[in-house]
């Protein structure tokens, strides 16, 4: 029941390790800019079901993950200097193993750099806080569990979304302009609380919307 998170610095060596780590006979799929929103929330969503054991990615903080069950996270090249291997980047790819009981992180690297040393400090100062906290609190830990929703309720909801946006019908392009920009806030909303079928439903509304914005040819 436990998934991993790899971060590398480039997507050839996200893609070749995903394919790497799939004729291993790993179940893995690759995560990066050039797949669109909706299909990285599905790549997520069945990390956590469990239909990938491993996500192989570039940038990771910009996900905003959720993933309880990720208790390895594994950072190739970190000592290349950068913005995706600074101290502060470093924490948070780092604490995307923190909501599991058995979370570890591993740093590959061939030497250590300064934002690495700045992040492992900082990561068992928080630690050792939290360890007095809960042991002055009689507090055991406990790893995170975060319930996926049903299926069935996910298109129950989408079915009532349909209904509303169905039954505003912009005439204006102005209507349509206001229409499109609000609905964008939505579906990007729904794909960061992984409800894909809600963003896939509000996406296909607003290239209906986008449709009427293409200049109308007159026969002369």
């Amino acid at each position: 029941g436990e998934r991993c998170l790899v971060t590398t610095l480039t997507k050839r060596m996200a893609e070749e390790l995903a394919d790497y780590l799939i004729e291993m006979g790993i179940k893995t799929h690759y995560l990066h800019s050039e797949i669109d929103t909706l299909e990285r929330v599905e790549i997520l969503r069945d990390l956590r079901l469990g239909v990938y054991d491993v996500v192989v990615g570039i940038n990771l903080l910009r996900e905003g993950l959720d993933l309880p069950e990720v208790s390895l996270v594994a950072i190739l090249d970190a000592d290349k200097e950068g913005y995706l291997r600074s101290e502060g980047a470093l924490i948070q790819t780092m604490g995307r193993a923190a909501r599991h009981i058995d979370g570890h992180v591993i740093m590959y690297a061939d030497s250590v750099t300064k934002s690495m040393q700045a992040a492992i400090d900082e990561t068992q100062r928080r630690r050792q806080i939290q360890q007095v906290y809960n042991k002055e609190h009689g507090i055991t830990p406990q790893g995170i569990r975060k319930a996926i929703k049903d299926i069935t309720e996910r298109v129950k909801v989408a079915a009532e979304v349909r209904a509303v946006y169905d039954a505003s019908a912009p005439h204006t392009r102005e209507d349509i302009a206001r229409l499109i920009k609000e609905l964008e806030g939505q579906m990007k909303t729904a794909a960061r609380n992984l409800e894909f079928e809600k963003a896939a439903l509000i996406r296909d509304r607003i290239v209906e919307l986008r449709k009427d914005f293409e200049p109308v040819e007159i026969d002369r």
